[in-house]
């Protein structure tokens, strides 16, 4: 394996850029969730289908890129940036666990949004609200992103499985020394994988449920239309059946191709899972963004039916397809992490290459 880059410090100028850019993200994402908040079919609009559509392809191609601007991070790393936090290192379980309550919190809260967000524009604040508060919670006693960024937040599952071949590694715009926070920290690691840390159960269910579940749980979803939730228990059944059924039959195929394939192979496997997901994912939302989805009105940014022809959208769909499984499965993996790390705490490290500014 190639020697990792390290920096010790980053430029001036090129810190600048980055802390402009955290801070335009970080306003639109006031912005966003005002308009959840006061104008809640612009917010709608804007968050789950506009934002939230983009977010797959970026995580495929540039992780590092998200890990940088997240409005969540960014505000989730306060404490830490302050001096407030308390710097309390997870143990291996908390790692693994906080590892596993993600991944299970991703299938609780997805299927929600059929029932609550994809409709309810202040349902949606109170959700990310919720997660801003969590995460800043976290920061005042864990250290850097190991307790939110990296463990409990729903996201970061999605980000191991489909960041494993990206593109090119980035400074890192949160970090400004390395605190050994999480062994091995996903930032750093070369071609993470959900499945890449196996030192204990929990983090063995966690890449288990994340690489086999979510091709099979992603096809479900886009099953499932919206509906106004009344409280119901059949209701929230329906919202459930379909994504979890899908979501076993998928854990099902997993187990078995996982243990029937060297371990050297391992990496393969999950690089095809991780495309059907995404490739999956943007079969139906590209549709359903333009009017053509199988679920009417559902996902909706303007209707091109009639103006654009289905040929083309079908074209579409091919070349996403393609593109994600050459990315993801066919594409010599470069060795790159998601972003560069900076030096340990307590070490002096020089400068191995040169960042951009």
């Amino acid at each position: 394996m190639p020697e990792l880059k390290v920096y010790r410090h980053l430029p001036p100028r090129t810190l600048l850029i980055w802390r402009i850019v955290q801070a335009l993200f970080w306003l639109i994402g006031v912005v966003i969730l005002s308009c959840l908040l006061f104008f809640p079919a612009l917010g709608i609009m804007l968050f789950w289908n506009i934002l939230i559509p983009v977010a797959p392809a970026l995580l495929v191609v540039s992780t590092g890129l998200w890990r940088n601007v997240c409005p969540l991070a960014t505000t989730n790393l306060l404490p830490r940036r302050f001096g407030l936090s308390k710097k309390k290192k997870l143990t291996p379980k908390q790692s693994g666990v906080f590892s596993l309550i993600a991944i299970v919190a991703l299938y609780v809260i997805v299927p929600l949004r059929h029932a609550v967000f994809n409709t309810n524009g202040p349902a949606t604040a109170v959700l990310i609200i919720t997660m801003v508060l969590a995460g800043g919670i976290l920061g005042f006693f864990y250290e850097w992103k190991s307790a939110w960024c990296s463990g409990l937040c729903p996201i970061h599952p999605v980000e191991k499985l489909y960041g494993g071949n990206i593109l090119t590694s980035l400074p890192n715009a949160h970090c400004s020394e390395c605190a050994n926070c999480m062994v091995p920290c996903p930032d750093s690691t070369p071609n993470i994988r959900p499945e890449a840390s196996k030192k204990n159960l929990w983090f063995r269910m966690s890449g288990f449920l994340t690489t086999g579940g979510l091709p099979g749980f992603i096809w479900g979803w886009f099953h499932v239309p919206d509906n106004r939730f009344t409280g119901s228990l059949h209701e929230l059944f329906m919202t459930y059946e379909i994504p979890f059924f899908a979501l076993l039959v998928s854990l099902t195929i997993y187990g078995l191709l996982l243990a029937n394939t060297e371990q050297k192979y391992e990496p393969k496997l999950s690089g095809f899972f991780a495309a059907a997901g995404v490739s999956c994912y943007y079969s139906y939302r590209i549709p359903a963004l333009f009017g053509f989805g199988n679920l009417g009105a559902d996902g909706l940014l303007i209707d091109l039916k009639g103006k654009f022809p289905e040929w083309g959208i079908n074209l579409i769909i091919v070349a996403t397809t393609t593109f994600f499984f050459y990315w993801l499965l066919v594409r010599t993996r470069n060795k790159n992490s998601w972003l560069i790390r900076p030096a340990f705490v307590k070490k002096t490290a020089t400068v191995r290459n040169k960042l951009p500014v």
